[in-house]
């Protein structure tokens, strides 16, 4: 049950879907660096808050990504 939830959680399971337990954290942990890199410089040059999406990125991987390049990017006051 706890290796589909993290599997589905970080779109793991949808690309390799019978892992071995810990192939599967170690992967997770580093695709959701990468994803957490890639919320925080989507978020900077949308005008997003760096460290919140950063977190989010890492904290929900490819979702947070998806969210993120979905959202309209914010306009500047000058």
């Amino acid at each position: 049950m706890l290796e589909a939830l993290i599997g589905y959680g970080t779109g793991l399971r949808l690309v390799a879907g019978d892992m071995p337990m810990a192939d599967l954290l170690a992967t997770a942990l580093v695709v959701n660096i990468c994803n957490a890199v890639m919320c925080r410089l989507f978020a900077y040059n949308n005008g997003y808050p760096r460290n919140t999406w950063t977190l989010l990125g890492l904290l929900f991987g490819i979702w947070a990504v998806a969210v993120l390049i979905i959202l309209p990017r914010r306009r500047t006051e000058v």
